[in-house]
């Protein structure tokens, strides 16, 4: 009696479902890692322009309070006086009064912990002179960004 020889397609097709060879896996990482790679600085960017809104919204909270101080006693005041936080909301940002006078008043934010890889727009400065306000933004304390730059700072 002669034993039936198993077929090639049998024995492929068993191989085929064992499962997925190393080449597969190295092929499948390498991939993931290219698109982790490629996604990664738009979402960091994404996110460290969402936390700068925490420092737009604790400075127009200030110039509010500031408005306020000035009617009440006609002159501007520091943060104390105005009771307004050193910090911004989630304390992404310092606040600070840098300047005040009868008439006009700066305000500015300063990023802070991870915040501060914000490079183009780590300090936000806001000044109110008489019935003027002027925003500006920059990579350091001299708030210099040019106009473009500026506005995307202030999100507008």
């Amino acid at each position: 009696m002669q034993r039936p020889v198993p077929s090639r397609a049998g024995r492929c097709g068993r191989r085929a479902a064992r499962g997925f060879t190393l080449v597969e896996t190295l092929i499948t990482v390498g991939i993931a890692g290219v698109l982790s790679g490629i996604a990664y600085p738009s979402l960091e960017s994404q996110v460290l322009r969402a936390r700068r809104s925490d420092a737009l919204v604790s400075l127009m909270q200030a110039q509010l309070a500031q408005e306020r101080h000035r009617a009440n006693h006609r002159s501007y005041g520091d943060l104390a006086a105005i009771g307004v936080r050193p910090t911004s909301l989630s304390g992404h940002y310092t606040i600070e009064v840098a300047a005040t006078a009868v008439d006009s008043y700066e305000l500015v934010a300063t990023a802070t912990g991870r915040q501060a890889h914000d490079a183009t727009c780590q300090t936000l400065r806001l000044a109110v002179a008489g019935a003027s306000v002027v925003y500006a933004s920059g990579p350091d304390a001299a708030a210099s960004n040019a106009a473009a730059l500026n506005r995307k700072c202030w999100n507008q």
